[in-house]
């Protein structure tokens, strides 16, 4: 009951701190949240622990947890290391991927395109998701997929867009053409190496997208 529980309130929290209602660098009161959620200091305790091991809150001895900020320092370290990852896992699905797998593969893309072309961002990020992780169930390496959901929920915490930033979109979608045409070619290192250019110029288009933030800010 006790393991259910704080994996409950770990999910609560995590939910919190992605859509923003509990703020980089914001103190988390445990008082208040146990009184809110109708908790002890246990389970909350417990939930704030696995949180922190994924890299979402940090503990200050003596002071408690806060939600960790995400510089682009951070952002720079991890990227690269998102690349290789998902890059090996377009690797392997290249060479495991079966007909059906690729067949399926074509409607996410048709849908990535449609999406692309009506200028649907929020359903693109959608279909560019679900791709994502086609190719990383395609791998088959569960030790790849939980070093990448583990840093996803990190890069997620810049809650940044990159798509907002300036002709992002129709690049975003030629580079998930150029790595859908080395999977259906069953070209294992071309795959790779799509990926790790998409990825890759993910952060790029961050980065000006932070760039182009702060100017608007100053001005």
């Amino acid at each position: 009951m006790l393991n259910s529980l704080h994996d409950e309130v770990a999910t609560k929290l995590r939910e919190r701190i992605f859509a923003g209602a509990l703020a980089p660098g914001s103190f988390v009161d445990e008082h208040a949240l146990c009184a809110e959620l109708a908790i002890s200091r246990t389970p909350l305790r417990e939930a704030l622990k696995v949180l922190t091991a994924e890299g979402l809150l940090r503990h200050e001895p003596r002071r408690g947890c806060f939600v960790s900020e995400v510089t682009e320092s951070d952002l720079d370290d991890i990227f690269p290391v998102i690349a290789l990852l998902e890059g090996r896992c377009a690797f392997e699905a290249a060479n495991n991927a079966t007909d059906a797998d690729l067949a399926t593969l074509e409607q996410l893309h048709e849908r990535l395109n449609r999406c692309a072309k009506a200028r649907l961002i929020n359903e693109y990020y959608e279909a560019n998701f679900a791709i994502h992780e086609a190719i990383i169930t395609l791998a088959n390496n569960r030790w790849l997929a939980q070093v990448i959901v583990d840093l996803r929920k990190i890069v997620k915490l810049a809650r940044l867009q990159q798509l907002h930033a300036p002709g992002r979109l129709d690049q975003s979608l030629s580079e998930h053409m150029a790595v859908f045409a080395a999977l259906k070619a069953r070209d294992a290192e071309g795959a790779e190496a799509a990926m790790r250019t998409h990825l890759t110029r993910q952060r790029v288009a961050l980065r000006d997208l932070a760039r182009s933030q702060k100017s608007r800010l100053k001005a």
